[in-house]
């Protein structure tokens, strides 16, 4: 049973920036994300008594987050939505530049893995966090945690038609552009 302190609060106060991080990960969307985070805080805060002092403050947070994540997922599934996008698709207009839909791209193909897998991808890959507190967080086995981060990557990169981390950074048209202006590299100018 943890008594609210000063350095438990302000240890509390300093998860919220990757909690909204993460909460933007799993909703997709700004005004999701900050309503999960404010009810997940709420419930932490609301069961403070129940977190020992001296464990992961940030595992445990992110353990309540990713709970009425899918709590709010399976009452959701009770509800009619905009499931395939359409009435969403007409109200937005579709971006212009090649990076934009680049990352449209990948949005799409993230959220067609599997749960666990983009679960485990976001904590790892995105969220920071180690291994162990992503395995301590999901519930399950560091290999576990291992396997489906492997298995994540390996889907998105055959979704996306990624053959190689050459395939990363400007567009063609700024690759381009670049090579023209012949624009300084660090490399260059050491070697200049």
């Amino acid at each position: 049973m943890a008594e609210v302190t000063p350095e438990l609060r302000n240890e509390f106060v300093a998860c919220i920036p990757s909690m909204r991080a993460f909460a933007a990960s799993l909703t997709g969307a700004g005004d999701r994300a900050d309503d999960l985070v404010q009810e997940a805080l709420m419930k932490a805060w609301g069961n403070f008594h129940s977190f020992t002092a001296g464990t992961n403050m940030r595992a445990w947070l992110f353990t309540i987050l990713r709970n009425t994540f899918y709590s709010n997922c399976r009452k959701a599934k009770r509800e009619v939505q905009d499931s395939d996008g359409t009435y969403a698709a007409n109200l937005a207009e579709h971006p212009q530049q090649q990076g934009h839909l680049d990352f449209a791209d990948f949005r799409t193909a993230l959220d067609k893995l599997p749960d666990d897998q983009r679960e485990a991808l976001i904590l790892i890959g995105a969220s920071g966090f180690s291994y162990e507190e992503a395995a301590e967080i999901c519930g399950c086995a560091i290999g576990t945690v291992k396997s489906r981060v492997n298995r994540a990557r390996a889907k998105l990169a055959e979704m996306l038609s990624v053959s190689s981390a050459d395939e990363f950074g400007p567009d063609g048209s700024a690759q381009a552009v670049l090579s023209i202006t012949s624009v300084p590299t660090a490399k260059s100018r050491a070697m200049g």
